[in-house]
């Protein structure tokens, strides 16, 4: 691996469905407020509307919540390149029809000391995942029924 990826943390995506197209722009505050303190960094931010008809089309920044400011101006530009229209058209098919999505890749910048000591110690990534929390509270229901 290059120096140049030596303090890199681990990188993750999200697709976040929007039904009835409706993004409120609720959550933009808290993501900024990740960047702000360097617990990510975004890599890529792109917004996708999928029509009934199961047309995709890219949407612009926008005014979400209609209080005449860009609530996404401070994400213009972020697209490093990573996020393809085959990565577009593959999130927009986990798409309902009639819904939005905001697709954002983003580097966990809190865990990148942490990767980078393993990395140097001769450790390496085998294995990775998530556990939706869906699963994880059927899990712990499924304890305490036991108990």
């Amino acid at each position: 691996m290059s120096d140049e990826y030596e303090e890199v943390g681990p990188i993750d995506y999200l697709v976040v469905e929007f039904p009835g197209n409706r993004m409120t722009g609720e959550g933009l505050p808290l993501l900024v407020d990740l960047v702000d303190r360097g617990l990510i960094r975004i890599l890529d931010l792109q917004f996708v509307r999928k029509d009934e008809d199961g047309t995709v089309t890219g949407l612009e920044i926008a005014d979400l919540d209609g209080d005449g400011r860009l609530d996404l101006a401070v994400f213009e530009g972020a697209s490093s390149g990573l996020l393809g229209q085959d990565d577009l058209e593959q999130a927009a098919a986990a798409l309902e029809p009639g819904t939005s999505a905001g697709i954002l890749i983003y580097e966990n910048r809190w865990a990148a000391p942490f990767a980078a000591a393993l990395r140097r110690g001769g450790g390496r990534m085998v294995a990775s995942g998530r556990i939706p929390v869906s699963d994880l509270v059927a899990a712990l229901d499924a304890v305490e029924a036991t108990q």
